[in-house]
């Protein structure tokens, strides 16, 4: 009996020695390097990797170079919408990032509500996090629900944080994350005051960049089809043969050339021109 409780009584006392003396891995951290796992992350496809994306826009490049030369026995028309097609994954996570941005923007003030409610209440701040992964915004329950699965399993509350922050890739998110990171570390009564502050700033934003897109929309829109509209004709004339051969020159590659470099930057600068002010991420 003596034996097993001075073999009890030594193990305690090696586990405690070690958890003091024995150096702690240092946090990994993934920083994102490319442009397209940032798109991806902010499109909440974090789980895609770019490697795919890129693999899809080459197979849709190559297709629609084959389809088009097909039809209209021209190379450089064939390529020009080839690149277009090539171009469309990229479009296509765009749209769906700032989609989920509006989405955010829209249901922010009510999830902060929801936490200052449950502070309100009673609840732990880590309680009151996991809890909107079943009462919060419907957008928000997936990404909030993953953190308390994160938090059931590590109990590490800075963490779990740091993963919301990387799924959401949201500047609001960050500014509402990085609050709740400062309550628990300092402690504090003013939590539902800041909270329900937070909220009422984040609907007058919301409410002023909402009027402000609506006033571009169709500019913006009308843009778009000033550009489409060139190609779309172009495309149309693929299918008579001896009008689009024409393109097959030297010269013809030339003004096509430059009309869809003149395409590009004009469309660019349009949107770089009308875009309204995007905040930054912030301790990301």
């Amino acid at each position: 009996m003596g034996a097993l409780v001075g073999l009890g009584v030594g193990v305690g006392l090696l586990l405690i020695w070690s958890a003091f003396a024995l150096p702690r891995r240092p946090k990994v951290t993934h920083p994102t390097s490319s442009a397209l796992a940032r798109l991806l992350g902010r499109a909440g496809l974090s789980d895609v990797t770019p490697a795919s994306v890129v693999a899809l826009c080459a197979v849709l490049f190559a297709v629609a170079l084959a389809v088009v030369q097909a039809v209209s026995q021209t190379l450089p028309v064939a390529f020009v919408f080839a690149a277009m097609a090539g171009y469309v994954p990229v479009a296509v996570l765009r749209q769906r990032a700032a989609r989920r941005l509006r989405d955010f923007v829209e249901v922010w003030p009510e999830a902060v509500d929801n936490l200052a409610s449950a502070v309100r209440a009673g609840l732990s701040l880590p309680d009151a996090v996991a809890a909107l992964g079943t009462s919060g915004p419907e957008p928000l329950r997936h990404d909030f629900g993953q953190f308390a699965l994160d938090y059931q399993v590590t109990g590490r509350f800075g963490e779990c944080l740091d993963r919301l922050k990387d799924r959401l890739a949201d500047p609001v998110g960050d500014r509402v994350i990085e609050g709740l990171r400062l309550a628990r570390e300092v402690g504090g009564g003013d939590l539902g005051r800041l909270l329900r502050n937070l909220s009422g700033f984040l609907r007058d934003d919301a409410r002023t960049r909402s009027e402000l897109e609506s006033r571009q929309a169709w500019t913006v829109n009308g843009a778009r089809l000033a550009v489409a509209a060139p190609w779309i004709v172009l495309l149309l004339m693929s299918f008579q043969t001896t009008a689009i051969r024409r393109y097959a020159s030297p010269g013809g590659a030339l003004v096509l050339g430059i009309g869809f470099a003149v395409c590009v930057l004009a469309y660019t600068a349009m949107m770089r021109i009308g875009r309204l002010p995007v905040e930054k991420r912030i301790l990301s």
